[in-house]
């Protein structure tokens, strides 16, 4: 979910007593702080906002290895999340919030940018494990190389979505079978501020593995990591989840070498 090890950083209007009280309880619901901008995250919010995720689909080969690890993960730490239809591995291009009913043309800008670039024709190479400290736990993923191919296609994807973005959203983004409150507010900081703090010079595409403690994680990176290669099998739009995980395929597109 983000380039470098280190936790995620979490970057009201003028109301009457009554309806501050009540807006206090609503956000303690959600997990929320009242705090300077959320009434910038309400508005955006007025207008049905969705937490989009456009991803490369991972071979086969990415596949096991993702499994095989998050496995492990789950043995150490069974609080953890398993890998699954609704937590599918994936190498994440971008991530933003988008508006509901331009979805289509998100779709459509995407489809463009990847026919053009045809990734799945790159060889890839898996290198080493990282985590996102998160104490006492971390979320964990595996470190694809990054390439001047990659970097390319995240900027053409960046820009071509760019007119149907939103500078940020709330909870209700999100999928969640919480009514939200599974929701990080890191998560969604995340999101609003991917292409400063995620996209470019500072991208660093991965799998996500899973949950794990710091002290298994830590013990897991000082170990020997065999790298290997894969490829792309496929590409999709899928609308985030807590963690920043995959939780629901909005759109497949068909990629061709």
């Amino acid at each position: 979910m983000a380039d470098r090890k280190q936790s995620l950083r979490m970057p009201a209007s003028l109301v009457r007593p009554r309806r501050l009280r009540a807006l206090v309880f609503a956000i303690t619901g959600l997990g929320l702080s009242l705090a300077p901008g959320f009434t910038q995250r309400s508005l955006a919010q007025q207008v049905p906002v969705t937490a989009v995720d456009i991803a490369l689909e991972p071979d086969a080969t990415m596949l096991q290895h993702a499994a095989d690890a998050n496995a492990r993960l789950l043995k150490s730490f069974p609080k953890g999340f398993s890998l699954d239809e609704t937590h599918h591995p994936h190498i994440t291009m971008l991530q933003q919030f988008v508006r509901t009913d331009d979805l289509d043309k998100v779709f459509a800008a995407a489809d463009a940018v990847l026919a053009k670039e045809k990734p799945a024709g790159w060889t890839l190479k898996a290198f080493k494990y990282y985590y996102i400290p998160a104490p006492p736990v971390g979320l964990a993923g595996i470190v694809v190389q990054p390439t001047d191919d990659l970097r390319r296609l995240q900027a053409e994807l960046i820009t071509a979505v760019k007119p149907y973005t939103v500078k940020t959203g709330t909870p209700a983004a999100f999928f969640s079978d919480a009514d939200g409150r599974d929701i990080q507010k890191s998560l969604i900081n995340y999101v609003a501020n991917f292409v400063t703090d995620a996209a470019g010079k500072r991208f660093n595409p991965h799998v996500t593995i899973g949950v794990g403690t710091e002290a298994y994680l830590n013990k897991m990176l000082a170990e020997p990591f065999p790298s290997f290669t894969f490829s792309a099998t496929g590409a999709s739009v899928y609308q985030l989840g807590t963690f920043g995980t995959a939780r629901k395929k909005l759109h497949d597109f068909t990629l061709t070498p």
